[in-house]
């Protein structure tokens, strides 16, 4: 199952045989609203605090996910989940409300991709007949995080991002119909020395074409294998900085049509969001939502998600630690 040095090939091919996304409001006003199973008129979900609203958030998702499935909870075995806050209490929580057999992970926003890939990992090898894998973020929980308070009305430079209010979960089994996960790379570490939290996808990017350029040379492919080659979120600035690194490093990227979902969830003609998405939501629901539609109704063959991640926390930043970074890679086909 292990091929080369850090990627693996589920030779059973594990399906996805459900997904879910609930996002809020802001996203629901994007171009991707359609693609969408809830969209919240409200960021607070009914509570009384923007971490409790994140909670729900998860909590919907991975229930939808089940139902949409046609299971009920008792069925799932395990459940992957992680978020951005601190000590991924959105995810334990909700694990808490699932009441399932719960595995929690932290890859910053690469979460979707890495609790994809141990979810098909597990499958694969029988370790479970259903798992479940989840994560998502809210904007203004995080944002409250790791840079200022949105009360706060701080100004943002053009290089910063917009965290996605959503989640997004996924069913997968060796049962039932849906896109199979054919295979993973899991990536490195990589740290360029980048200090500034407003600049997450010049820190990200350098991760983003590690793990790529492992993929492609574990599984001895090129990029036209793929229809489609997304990144998770690393929007306008790190887009153009993995484009050049790509292209230094000789991957032919022109074979292939290369996105990033941090570029695709809003519409930067209307919505103000610098340069654009980021957040564990980011790459969960476009790739739960928007990609997997087009890959049921036939527009795409076979893609890879690339998700990323931005490894600080409030403590390293203010330590004045850069920011180390890391991105995940998953395959799933018709």
């Amino acid at each position: 199952m292990l091929k080369g040095h850090q990627s693996w090939i589920f030779e059973k091919k594990p399906k996805i045989i459900s997904t879910a996304t609930v996002v809020g409001p802001f996203e629901g006003q994007g171009p991707l609203a359609n693609d969408f199973d809830i969209i919240h008129g409200d960021l607070y979900l009914g509570q009384d605090s923007w971490e409790k609203a994140e909670r729900v958030l998860l909590e919907e998702s991975t229930q939808l996910a089940i139902e949409k499935a046609r299971l009920t909870k008792e069925q799932i075995q395990f459940y992957f989940g992680g978020d951005l806050m601190n000590q991924i209490i959105s995810s334990s929580f909700a694990a808490r409300t699932l009441s399932i057999p719960y595995i929690g992970m932290f890859g910053a926003c690469s979460t979707s991709m890495e609790s994809l890939a141990l979810a098909s990992f597990i499958v694969n090898h029988g370790g479970a007949k259903y798992a479940l894998a989840g994560t998502g973020s809210h904007n203004a929980s995080v944002e409250k995080q790791f840079r200022y308070p949105t009360e706060y009305g701080s100004q943002k430079p053009p290089t910063a991002q917009f965290t996605v209010t959503g989640s997004g979960a996924a069913v997968v089994s060796l049962e039932g119909d849906g896109p199979s996960v054919t295979s993973a790379t899991i990536g490195r570490v990589i740290d360029m020395g980048i200090t500034d939290p407003f600049n997450m996808g010049a820190a990200m990017a350098p991760a983003a074409v590690d793990t790529i350029e492992a993929h492609f040379r574990d599984l001895q492919i090129k990029p036209s294998h793929y229809d489609l080659i997304v990144t998770g979120d690393l929007s306008k600035v790190g887009y153009e900085i993995a484009e050049d690194l790509l292209k230094r490093h000789n991957i032919p990227m022109e074979e292939t049509t290369y996105k990033d979902c941090g570029m695709m969830i809003y519409d930067y003609n209307k919505q103000k969001v610098q340069s654009g998405a980021s957040g564990c939501g980011c790459s969960a629901v476009v790739t739960y939502g928007h990609l997997l539609n087009r890959i049921r109704k036939g527009d795409l063959k076979r893609i890879l998600v690339v998700a990323t991640g931005a490894l600080l926390s409030p403590i390293s930043f203010q330590q004045g630690e850069s920011i180390p970074c890391i991105a995940h890679a998953v395959s799933i086909e018709r």
